[in-house]
């Protein structure tokens, strides 16, 4: 039952996450939005629904291992394996915007500090979900100003979740409401799997938090990158990595804190932050010097979240 939950939980949310997207993409095309917001924001939110939800479920059970390990081990993934991948299937050779970089970096500094901290509690989370919040006017107002809103990774990401969004506005809705009662149900499925399988096999939660669940979460995530690479757009891929990044240490981390407090594993503290933000600074240093991510640096990605994985399994025990 236990892994029938799981297996459960992981469909729904990638279904639903899809079923989400399409579904908000087609609404918000009917009433007109811009590109940028369908692309930042609803594209950018819908993927990071599934880490949300099943952050904040885990975080009501009492589970902050799961709730925290989620985050950050969705980070990880999203780099070292999401991008990994996409690059081994076609390297990636698109700038990325100074400006989004200069977010994720601040928003890594951010998460790791709360996270540091010992407990994600109502005021780190409020500091965390204003910056989501400034991190969207800022982008929207930037963009506005220099006119090049049709540029952008998030509107390319728009575009192409556009392709296959529902044109007519009644089925454009009942796309989002499905979507969103799946991701719910799913996350339920999920956290509770993932629970019940920590405490049958005598390993911590927070171990389950940073790869099953942090894998199963990052699955639209997967899915957006690797349809990008296949069709040769770089800059989706990497945008999406980007601002998924973004939205879950900001917005997953703080509205998780603001709903209910987080008392945060030590060996998070000790270690699992630092290889998140190992894989960041990687990652900025590689977009700081021309943003072009081959083969050998996807498998160099892949074998870095192998190894990672690897540590996680031979510490199964670790709090």
């Amino acid at each position: 039952m236990t892994g029938l939950a799981i297996v459960a939980g992981l469909a729904l949310l990638a279904g639903g996450g899809e079923l989400l997207v399409r579904g908000s993409v087609g609404v918000a095309r009917r009433f007109g939005l811009s590109p940028f917001l369908i692309g930042a924001v609803l594209v950018g939110f819908g993927t990071s629904t599934p880490e949300l939800l099943t952050s904040v479920t885990a975080a009501m059970v009492d589970s902050p291992g799961v709730a925290i390990g989620n985050v950050v081990g969705s980070n990880i993934a999203n780099i070292w394996l999401i991008l990994g991948l996409a690059a081994l299937l076609s390297p990636i050779d698109a700038p990325a915007p100074r400006r989004d970089l200069v977010f994720l970096a601040a928003a890594t500094v951010a998460g790791v500090l709360a996270i540091a901290s010992g407990v994600v509690g109502h005021v780190e989370g409020g500091f965390l979900a204003a910056g989501l919040a400034i991190y969207v006017a800022a982008s929207f107002w930037l963009d506005r100003r220099a006119g090049a809103a049709d540029v952008t990774a998030a509107t390319h990401s728009a575009e192409a979740d556009a392709e296959s969004a529902p044109a007519r506005l009644p089925l454009a809705t009942v796309f989002a409401i499905a979507g969103l009662v799946g991701v719910l149900i799913g996350a339920r499925f999920l956290v509770w799997g993932a629970i019940a399988a920590a405490s049958a096999l005598g390993v911590a939660d927070t171990v389950v938090g940073l790869t099953v669940v942090a894998v199963g979460t990052s699955m639209p995530e997967l899915a957006v990158s690797v349809v990008a690479a296949l069709r040769k757009q770089g800059g989706v891929a990497l945008g999406n990595v980007l601002g998924s990044n973004i939205f879950n240490t900001l917005g997953v981390l703080g509205l998780t804190g603001l709903v209910h407090p987080l008392a945060a594993p030590a060996n998070v503290i000790r270690v699992d932050i630092w290889v998140m933000t190992a894989a960041t600074v990687g990652l900025i240093a590689l977009s700081l010097r021309g943003g072009r991510i081959g083969r050998g640096i996807g498998i160099g990605f892949l074998l870095l979240y192998a190894a990672y994985t690897a540590s996680l399994v031979v510490g199964l025990g670790r709090a």
